[in-house]
Protein backbone atom coordinates (compact mmCIF):
# COMPACT_ATOMS: atom_id res chain seq x y z
CA UNK A 1 0.00 0.00 0.00
CA UNK A 2 1.48 3.50 -0.78
CA UNK A 3 1.33 6.51 1.37
CA UNK A 4 -1.41 8.33 -0.56
CA UNK A 5 -3.75 4.86 -0.70
CA UNK A 6 -2.85 4.96 3.47
CA UNK A 7 -3.71 8.27 3.75
CA UNK A 8 -7.48 7.84 1.92
CA UNK A 9 -7.99 4.96 4.01
CA UNK A 10 -7.31 6.78 6.76
CA UNK A 11 -9.56 9.40 6.02
CA UNK A 12 -12.45 6.95 5.49
CA UNK A 13 -11.61 5.74 8.65
CA UNK A 14 -12.00 8.91 10.20
CA UNK A 15 -14.96 9.47 8.97
CA UNK A 16 -16.79 6.70 9.57
CA UNK A 17 -15.90 6.81 13.22
CA UNK A 18 -17.14 9.86 13.60
CA UNK A 19 -20.84 9.30 12.05
CA UNK A 20 -20.48 6.21 14.26
CA UNK A 21 -19.80 8.68 17.38
CA UNK A 22 -22.64 10.84 16.37
CA UNK A 23 -25.10 8.11 16.06
CA UNK A 24 -23.52 6.48 19.40
CA UNK A 25 -24.57 9.92 21.18
CA UNK A 26 -28.20 10.46 19.20
CA UNK A 27 -28.89 6.79 20.77
CA UNK A 28 -27.99 8.41 23.97
CA UNK A 29 -29.56 11.21 24.33
CA UNK A 30 -33.08 9.78 22.44
CA UNK A 31 -34.99 9.36 25.71
CA UNK A 32 -34.93 13.04 26.43
CA UNK A 33 -37.65 12.75 23.25
CA UNK A 34 -39.82 11.02 26.17
CA UNK A 35 -38.77 13.11 29.02
CA UNK A 36 -39.97 16.45 27.15
CA UNK A 37 -43.25 14.65 26.59
CA UNK A 38 -43.79 14.59 30.59
CA UNK A 39 -46.43 16.73 32.01
CA UNK A 40 -46.82 18.94 35.25
CA UNK A 41 -50.19 19.92 36.32
CA UNK A 42 -52.14 21.36 39.26
CA UNK A 43 -55.39 19.80 40.28
CA UNK A 44 -57.85 21.31 42.65
CA UNK A 45 -59.52 19.16 45.28
CA UNK A 46 -61.90 19.49 48.59
CA UNK A 47 -59.59 19.49 52.08
CA UNK A 48 -60.18 15.78 54.07
CA UNK A 49 -60.40 12.29 52.63
CA UNK A 50 -60.16 13.25 49.18
CA UNK A 51 -56.42 14.35 50.36
CA UNK A 52 -55.79 10.67 50.95
CA UNK A 53 -57.83 9.48 47.56
CA UNK A 54 -55.43 11.43 45.50
CA UNK A 55 -52.33 10.55 47.14
CA UNK A 56 -52.85 6.86 45.39
CA UNK A 57 -54.15 9.11 41.91
CA UNK A 58 -50.93 10.94 41.80
CA UNK A 59 -48.69 7.90 42.27
CA UNK A 60 -50.88 6.16 39.51
CA UNK A 61 -49.95 9.56 37.18
CA UNK A 62 -46.57 9.67 38.13
CA UNK A 63 -46.23 5.79 36.46
CA UNK A 64 -47.26 8.10 32.99
CA UNK A 65 -45.11 10.72 33.21
CA UNK A 66 -47.63 13.16 34.30
CA UNK A 67 -46.65 14.82 37.72
CA UNK A 68 -49.80 16.23 39.76
CA UNK A 69 -49.45 18.73 42.38
CA UNK A 70 -52.48 18.84 44.41
CA UNK A 71 -53.93 22.40 45.47
CA UNK A 72 -56.59 21.99 48.56
CA UNK A 73 -59.42 24.48 49.21
CA UNK A 74 -61.96 24.49 52.24
CA UNK A 75 -65.02 25.68 50.27
CA UNK A 76 -66.37 24.82 47.11
CA UNK A 77 -66.31 28.25 45.24
CA UNK A 78 -62.59 28.58 44.98
CA UNK A 79 -61.87 25.74 42.77
CA UNK A 80 -63.84 26.88 39.57
CA UNK A 81 -62.44 30.44 40.15
CA UNK A 82 -59.15 28.99 40.51
CA UNK A 83 -59.74 26.77 36.69
CA UNK A 84 -60.87 29.93 35.20
CA UNK A 85 -57.99 32.27 35.64
CA UNK A 86 -55.56 29.31 35.08
CA UNK A 87 -54.39 29.27 38.43
CA UNK A 88 -55.09 25.32 38.20
CA UNK A 89 -55.25 22.79 35.40
CA UNK A 90 -58.54 20.97 36.80
CA UNK A 91 -60.14 20.40 39.79
CA UNK A 92 -62.19 17.57 41.19
CA UNK A 93 -65.08 18.73 43.44
CA UNK A 94 -68.31 18.89 41.58
CA UNK A 95 -71.22 17.35 39.68
CA UNK A 96 -73.15 18.86 37.19
CA UNK A 97 -75.93 20.81 38.43
CA UNK A 98 -73.64 22.52 40.46
CA UNK A 99 -71.13 23.17 37.58
CA UNK A 100 -74.35 24.01 35.13
CA UNK A 101 -75.58 26.38 38.21
CA UNK A 102 -71.68 28.03 37.92
CA UNK A 103 -71.55 28.06 34.63
CA UNK A 104 -75.19 30.30 34.38
CA UNK A 105 -73.80 32.78 37.27
CA UNK A 106 -70.50 33.64 36.64
CA UNK A 107 -70.07 32.37 32.92
CA UNK A 108 -66.86 29.64 33.49
CA UNK A 109 -65.62 28.32 30.55
CA UNK A 110 -64.99 24.76 32.60
CA UNK A 111 -65.96 21.22 31.01
CA UNK A 112 -66.15 17.31 32.73
CA UNK A 113 -64.03 14.99 31.05
CA UNK A 114 -64.28 11.76 33.69
CA UNK A 115 -66.34 10.74 36.48
CA UNK A 116 -64.98 10.13 39.97
CA UNK A 117 -67.67 9.19 42.44
CA UNK A 118 -71.09 10.30 43.50
CA UNK A 119 -71.84 10.69 47.40
CA UNK A 120 -75.83 10.50 48.09
CA UNK A 121 -77.02 13.16 50.38
CA UNK A 122 -78.99 11.93 53.20
CA UNK A 123 -81.24 13.26 55.87
CA UNK A 124 -79.24 12.76 59.62
CA UNK A 125 -80.68 12.93 63.04
CA UNK A 126 -78.94 12.81 66.59
CA UNK A 127 -82.50 13.12 67.92
CA UNK A 128 -84.81 10.62 66.18
CA UNK A 129 -84.37 6.98 64.59
CA UNK A 130 -86.82 7.47 62.07
CA UNK A 131 -88.31 10.03 59.43
CA UNK A 132 -91.68 8.85 61.64
CA UNK A 133 -90.56 10.18 64.17
CA UNK A 134 -90.04 14.21 63.14
CA UNK A 135 -92.50 16.29 64.95
CA UNK A 136 -94.86 18.94 64.31
CA UNK A 137 -92.49 21.93 64.33
CA UNK A 138 -89.22 20.18 63.79
CA UNK A 139 -86.15 22.37 62.55
CA UNK A 140 -84.45 20.80 59.59
CA UNK A 141 -81.47 22.49 58.48
CA UNK A 142 -80.50 21.96 54.57
CA UNK A 143 -77.53 23.37 52.33
CA UNK A 144 -78.05 26.76 51.18
CA UNK A 145 -75.88 26.65 47.82
CA UNK A 146 -78.32 26.42 44.93
CA UNK A 147 -77.95 23.06 43.41
CA UNK A 148 -77.63 21.29 47.22
CA UNK A 149 -80.69 23.07 48.22
CA UNK A 150 -82.90 21.53 45.58
CA UNK A 151 -80.96 18.26 46.36
CA UNK A 152 -81.94 18.12 50.04
CA UNK A 153 -85.15 19.79 49.06
CA UNK A 154 -86.03 16.80 47.11
CA UNK A 155 -84.68 14.40 49.69
CA UNK A 156 -87.25 15.76 52.05
CA UNK A 157 -90.06 15.72 49.51
CA UNK A 158 -89.35 11.68 48.94
CA UNK A 159 -90.43 11.22 52.53
CA UNK A 160 -93.44 12.69 52.92
CA UNK A 161 -91.95 15.85 54.70
CA UNK A 162 -92.91 18.53 52.54
CA UNK A 163 -93.99 18.68 48.77
CA UNK A 164 -92.41 20.82 45.73
CA UNK A 165 -94.33 22.60 43.44
CA UNK A 166 -94.84 20.62 40.03
CA UNK A 167 -91.98 20.68 37.25
CA UNK A 168 -89.76 22.40 40.03
CA UNK A 169 -85.96 21.64 38.69
CA UNK A 170 -83.31 20.59 40.39
CA UNK A 171 -82.72 24.11 41.93
CA UNK A 172 -85.52 23.72 44.12
CA UNK A 173 -85.61 26.37 46.81
CA UNK A 174 -87.94 27.13 50.34
CA UNK A 175 -89.94 28.63 47.73
CA UNK A 176 -91.06 26.07 45.78
CA UNK A 177 -92.81 24.27 48.50
CA UNK A 178 -96.97 23.80 48.47
CA UNK A 179 -97.32 21.56 51.39
CA UNK A 180 -95.84 21.21 54.59
CA UNK A 181 -98.36 19.08 56.91
CA UNK A 182 -96.27 19.21 60.29
CA UNK A 183 -94.94 22.55 59.56
CA UNK A 184 -91.58 21.90 59.88
CA UNK A 185 -88.69 24.63 60.11
CA UNK A 186 -86.79 24.36 57.21
CA UNK A 187 -83.33 26.26 57.91
CA UNK A 188 -80.66 26.96 54.99
CA UNK A 189 -77.18 26.82 55.91
CA UNK A 190 -73.77 27.23 54.39
CA UNK A 191 -73.05 23.19 53.43
CA UNK A 192 -70.04 23.02 55.33
CA UNK A 193 -72.08 24.41 58.75
CA UNK A 194 -75.22 22.45 58.29
CA UNK A 195 -74.18 18.96 59.64
CA UNK A 196 -71.88 20.65 62.28
CA UNK A 197 -75.26 22.42 63.60
CA UNK A 198 -76.91 18.99 63.88
CA UNK A 199 -77.15 19.23 67.52
CA UNK A 200 -79.31 22.38 67.47
CA UNK A 201 -81.68 20.70 64.74
CA UNK A 202 -83.99 17.84 64.82
CA UNK A 203 -82.49 16.66 61.50
CA UNK A 204 -80.34 18.13 58.53
CA UNK A 205 -79.83 16.75 55.24
CA UNK A 206 -76.24 16.95 54.78
CA UNK A 207 -73.14 16.40 52.14
CA UNK A 208 -71.39 12.87 52.96
CA UNK A 209 -68.10 14.64 53.02
CA UNK A 210 -69.71 17.12 55.11
CA UNK A 211 -71.30 14.54 57.05
CA UNK A 212 -68.07 12.97 57.69
CA UNK A 213 -66.29 16.15 58.63
CA UNK A 214 -68.99 16.80 61.10
CA UNK A 215 -68.01 13.12 62.63
CA UNK A 216 -71.72 11.99 61.61
CA UNK A 217 -72.16 8.08 61.02
CA UNK A 218 -74.35 5.94 58.73
CA UNK A 219 -76.21 5.12 62.27
CA UNK A 220 -76.75 9.07 62.32
CA UNK A 221 -78.57 8.77 58.65
CA UNK A 222 -82.07 8.34 58.97
CA UNK A 223 -82.91 8.69 55.07
CA UNK A 224 -81.13 9.15 51.34
CA UNK A 225 -81.42 10.20 47.77
CA UNK A 226 -81.82 7.30 45.82
CA UNK A 227 -78.97 6.15 43.79
CA UNK A 228 -80.30 4.57 40.24
CA UNK A 229 -79.76 7.36 37.94
CA UNK A 230 -78.66 10.05 40.50
CA UNK A 231 -77.68 13.05 38.20
CA UNK A 232 -75.06 14.01 41.16
CA UNK A 233 -71.96 12.23 39.83
CA UNK A 234 -68.83 13.60 40.51
CA UNK A 235 -66.11 14.46 37.68
CA UNK A 236 -62.97 16.04 36.97
CA UNK A 237 -62.96 19.41 35.12
CA UNK A 238 -60.69 21.18 32.70
CA UNK A 239 -60.92 24.50 30.91
CA UNK A 240 -63.17 24.53 27.98
CA UNK A 241 -60.50 23.68 25.03
CA UNK A 242 -58.00 21.57 27.30
CA UNK A 243 -60.29 18.43 27.04
CA UNK A 244 -58.95 16.65 24.12
CA UNK A 245 -55.22 17.24 25.26
CA UNK A 246 -53.13 13.87 26.03
CA UNK A 247 -52.54 14.91 29.57
CA UNK A 248 -56.60 14.94 30.48
CA UNK A 249 -56.90 11.16 29.11
CA UNK A 250 -53.92 10.66 31.45
CA UNK A 251 -55.50 12.26 34.23
CA UNK A 252 -58.59 10.40 34.32
CA UNK A 253 -56.78 7.00 33.63
CA UNK A 254 -55.01 7.83 36.49
CA UNK A 255 -58.41 8.43 38.73
CA UNK A 256 -60.04 5.87 37.04
CA UNK A 257 -58.52 2.23 38.15
CA UNK A 258 -58.64 -0.45 40.89
CA UNK A 259 -55.57 1.28 43.02
CA UNK A 260 -57.70 4.41 43.24
CA UNK A 261 -60.98 2.78 43.90
CA UNK A 262 -59.29 0.83 46.46
CA UNK A 263 -58.36 3.69 48.35
CA UNK A 264 -61.54 5.62 47.92
CA UNK A 265 -63.72 2.74 49.49
CA UNK A 266 -60.82 2.15 52.33
CA UNK A 267 -61.45 6.41 52.82
CA UNK A 268 -65.34 6.90 52.33
CA UNK A 269 -66.74 3.30 53.99
CA UNK A 270 -69.06 2.93 51.58
CA UNK A 271 -70.61 6.34 52.00
CA UNK A 272 -69.11 7.64 48.63
CA UNK A 273 -69.12 5.18 45.67
CA UNK A 274 -67.36 4.73 42.51
CA UNK A 275 -69.17 6.60 39.71
CA UNK A 276 -66.95 5.54 36.52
Amino acid sequence: MNKKTSKSSLTRRASLAAIASTVALIAFVAPAASFAEDKSIKVGIMSGEDEDVWRVVTAEAAKKGLTIETVVFNDYTQPNEALERGEIDANAFQHKPYLDNQVAQHGYHIVPVGYTGVWPIGLYSKKHKAVAEISDGASIGVPNDPSNEGRALRVLQNEGIIKLKDGTGILATVTDITENPKNVEIKELDAGVVGRAIDDLDAAVVNTDWALKAGLSASDRIAQEPIADNPYRNFIAVKQGSENEAWVKTLVSSYQNDAVKAEFDKVYKGTGLSAY
